[in-house]
């Protein structure tokens, strides 16, 4: 321990002991605790208690003080079991302080005891301490175990959790050393303190209260979700007939809980050494109601290793109530088991008619189920996806009331589901995911058809629409192409035709989240098919690139945020307006430049100002047509908007921009040559060819430093770097240590290192280091800015500002120092407040 540490702790130790004292707030106890801990992990507990004889007198003082706070009780007995966590130590505090902390004479049987914290504290201090042989001995001796049993059914929910953990922890402590190995059922085999346990669990679970029940089951799940020895396997063939018991009981109690367990002790070693689990597993899975059954089927189906005949049960449950609103909406009688042999179950159709909540919750969690279950590759096979595809598509024409169901039931079931928007949001969900596998053509056809009548439906609401839009991306980006033609094939083709004067309606929407959505999915459609004729066909024909420029005066910022970054990925791809006469070739475009310059300079909002300069930094990257005309105008344009905005996320931004235009000028990270051109991977057609191969880098260092210069990026990277905010300031310090490095195996420019350009730029740094940022750096010269550059420590300020902000005052001298002074022990000029 630092030795001013030392010093300070008397006094803290008589601060916490003396209740007249303003008690300490919660974290700075937290991190007190926390220095502790970490200092006894690194050295000697026993030999921290005799250099520091408070820190014991401390815990004395606690016990026998009848008016102190529950807080700082608390923080004393999870101090007391971090020391008695190494055997030495706790030796040393059995005699008298352990038994009067944490036995019948302590908080235990006293007023302090009705405080949460205080019985929460009690928990975690012997959580910590049971780490031994002797803390198990002593758990026994003072009678605690059976208050942790108490505590299981505490009020205070998190007080039960912890002692439920607490209890799986002593049970995992007992079952080591001269125990592991064992898989013995008898509980002769058993130390006392893991027998008491297994017992006091025996009796929960045979209990006719369902708390009891679910407080044995949720420490079992514990048990076998976190234990991995042998003697798990001999716990479960003892406790299992008491579980499969559970299910003779009508209704099943606790259900919940008996589903983890299940799936717990499936995803442990025990299945390898106990066949009957999977008995008991198909039997859980048919005394559970559809509901309860659910997520008990999911979780089989994940399973590496199951039987056959359990995971088609499994499946059959997950397909039940999709197969009832099958059969329910069917115009006329159809073969039984339309999903792949799942028959309407008349329990699953009780629950589906027995009330609007029942049916809805139960459909949802099957849509989530098998949504969850599609993509992964124990997915049962074969894959029904052509029933499952039907099965969405009535659900989805079921709430938007667009069928007519002839039977009973499902005129009932149509009542329930009309204008649901919840069972909605799941079928959209469900069926985007089903987009990534094949069906026969008639049911993709339903499918684009039931998506276009929710997109066109005044009675979607906006989450709704938002879902409709995913959905329908989804399907068409999984469209398949034309054999032998790299164009979109013609069904999608007819469908986009219909679905863009539907976008164009929703652009146009009252509601500002519709006319959002529109333009998210404008953006990605655009960003994965610009270079698609039919799709640039259509969209040119449309009116949508023109209202998609009208939303940058959207009075909504997340709407003009999401028109700047549509707008630039239509104008990358040409397709922002019809083609430009001869007369003016670009001047459309070139209009858009002008306005994101001025959103970027005068919108309120930070949302668009930074969607702005995402765009530009995507144009400069790609080589966009407008930026190629003068690459040095538009760079110091941008940056100087970008150096005046008050967003640090725009600044950040502005610095991404500086990065990408120094790699078209140097070349990119790893070459070595500063003649190279970085051209973009991938870039939409046409911009390639303009994407500045001429007026890319000059042929020296000098001439590029020059470019650099005359677009201001210097000061603006400068300026940043002394940014008060820290993400700003990192990125400067990464793009000049890049032009540092790219600088030098190419040789420097003469040297200025004596000029007065130098010591000005200098001193005006030093102005700016200390919070002057009024006096501008003015034009720099290259052989000034080379020289600044070499002079500033880059290195150790990119150390400096990966240190956390508080790495002075989190340290533990200014811990102690902050509570000392808090409670005047220390003079003003002795505390580090923060």
């Amino acid at each position: 321990m630092d030795p001013e540490c030392s010093r300070l702790l008397p006094a803290l130790c008589a601060v916490l002991a003396d209740p007249r004292q303003p008690v300490a707030d919660d974290t700075c106890l937290e991190k007190l605790l926390d220095w502790f801990t970490t200092v006894t992990e690194a050295g000697s507990s026993l030999l921290l208690l005799q250099e520091n004889p408070c820190l014991v007198e401390l815990l004395f003082r606690v016990l026998k003080s009848q008016d102190l706070s529950s807080r700082i009780l608390s923080f004393s007995l999870r101090l007391a079991g971090i020391f008695a966590a190494q055997e030495d130590c706790f030796q040393y505090l059995q005699g008298e302080l352990l038994p009067m902390l944490f036995g019948e004479v302590g908080p235990l049987g006293g007023a302090a005891w009705t405080a949460p914290a205080v019985r929460s504290g009690w928990i975690q201090g012997l959580r910590t301490l049971a780490q031994h042989p002797s803390a198990l001995r002593f758990l026994a001796a003072c009678g605690a175990v059976d208050t942790i049993f108490s505590l299981q059914g505490d009020s205070s929910l998190f007080v039960a959790s912890a002692a439920g953990q607490l209890l799986v922890h002593i049970l995992d402590l007992a079952m080591r050393g001269p125990a592991e190995g064992r898989c013995s059922p008898q509980a002769c085999d058993w130390p006392a303190c893991a027998q008491k346990i297994v017992c006091h669990i025996e009796d929960s679970l045979c209990s006719i209260a369902t708390p009891q029940v679910t407080q044995a089951l949720n420490v079992l799940t514990t048990v076998f979700g976190h234990c991995h020895g042998l003697w798990t396997q001999g716990l479960w063939v003892r406790l299992s007939p008491l579980v499969a018991r559970l299910l003779e009981k009508d209704p099943v109690p606790a259900s919940h809980s008996l589903v983890d367990l299940l799936l717990s002790v499936a995803r442990s070693s025990v299945p390898s050494s106990d066949r009957g689990l999977w008995e008991t597993l198909a039997q859980t899975l048919s005394h559970l109601s559809p509901t309860q059954a659910g997520p008990l089927a999911l979780g089989i189906l994940k399973l590496q290793d199951c039987p056959q005949a359990l995971r088609t049960q499994a499946f059959g449950v997950l397909l039940q109530p999709l197969a009832c609103v099958l059969e329910a909406a069917a115009q006329a009688p159809g073969p039984p088991g339309l999903l792949g042999g799942a028959a309407g179950d008349p329990m699953t159709v009780d629950v589906l008619l027995c009330s609007k909540s029942a049916c809805v919750g139960l459909l949802c969690c099957a849509l989530t189920h098998l949504g969850l279950l599609q993509p992964l590759p124990q997915r049962p096979s074969p894959w029904p996806q052509a029933p499952l595809l039907g099965a969405a598509v009535t659900v989805l024409r079921l709430c938007s009331g667009s069928v007519a169901p002839t039977s009973d039931v499902g005129g009932r079931l149509c009542a329930i589901l009309v204008g649901c928007g919840r069972v909605q949001r799941a079928a959209l969900d469900f069926l985007g995911a089903l987009s990534q596998g094949a069906g026969p053509q008639e049911s993709v056809m339903q499918v684009f058809s039931v998506l276009l009548e929710y997109l066109m439906s005044p009675e979607s609401s906006s989450m709704v629409l938002k879902k409709a839009f995913q959905a329908t991306l989804r399907w068409l980006l999984s469209s398949p192409k034309t054999p032998g033609c790299c164009d979109l094939d013609p069904r999608t083709q007819l469908f986009l035709r219909e679905l863009l004067p539907v976008l164009q309606k929703r652009l146009c929407s009252p509601c500002w989240e519709v006319r959002d959505s529109g333009l998210e999915f404008l953006t990605q459609m655009t960003r994965h098919w610009g270079g698609q004729a039919g799709f640039r066909q259509a969209l040119l024909a449309s009116e949508v690139p023109e209202l998609t420029k009208q939303l940058l005066q959207d009075p909504e910022s997340y709407v003009r945020a999401s028109a700047v970054t549509a707008t630039g990925q239509l104008s990358s791809w040409g397709l922002l307006a019809a083609p430009a006469s001869p007369e003016r070739p670009g001047a459309q475009q070139k209009s858009l430049l002008v306005e994101l310059l001025h959103v970027l300079c005068a919108d309120s909002e930070g949302f668009p100002r930074r969607a702005v300069m995402q765009v530009f930094t995507e144009w400069l990257r790609d080589g966009h047509a407008d930026v190629a005309e003068d690459p040095e105008r538009f760079v110091a344009r941008v940056l100087q908007a970008a150096s005046r905005d008050q967003d640090w996320e725009v600044r950040a931004q502005g610095l991404e921009l500086a990065l990408v235009f120094l790699g078209r000028l140097l070349g990119p990270r790893g070459s070595h040559c500063p003649c190279a051109v970085a051209l973009p991977e991938a870039a939409p057609p046409g911009t390639l060819a303009q994407a500045l191969p001429e007026a890319a880098p000059p042929g020296t260092l000098a001439q590029a430093l020059q470019v650099l210069c005359r677009v201001q990026l210097f000061e603006f990277a400068f300026r940043a770097l002394f940014d008060c905010d820290r993400p700003v300031a990192q990125k400067s310090c990464d793009l000049l240590l890049f032009l540092r490095a790219k600088a030098a195996p190419c040789g420097s420019p003469q040297e200025a290192g004596d000029s007065p350009n130098v010591a000005s730029v200098e001193a005006t740094l030093q102005r700016w280091q200390a919070g002057e940022q009024g006096q501008p750096l003015g034009y720099l010269e290259p052989g000034a800015v080379m020289a600044v550059l070499r002079s500033i420590d880059l290195e150790g300020l990119r150390d400096t500002l990966a240190e956390s902000s508080d790495h002075v005052e989190k340290s533990p001298r200014s811990l102690l120092q902050d509570m000392l002074a808090a409670v005047g022990v220390l003079g003003e000029n002795e505390a580090d407040c923060y």
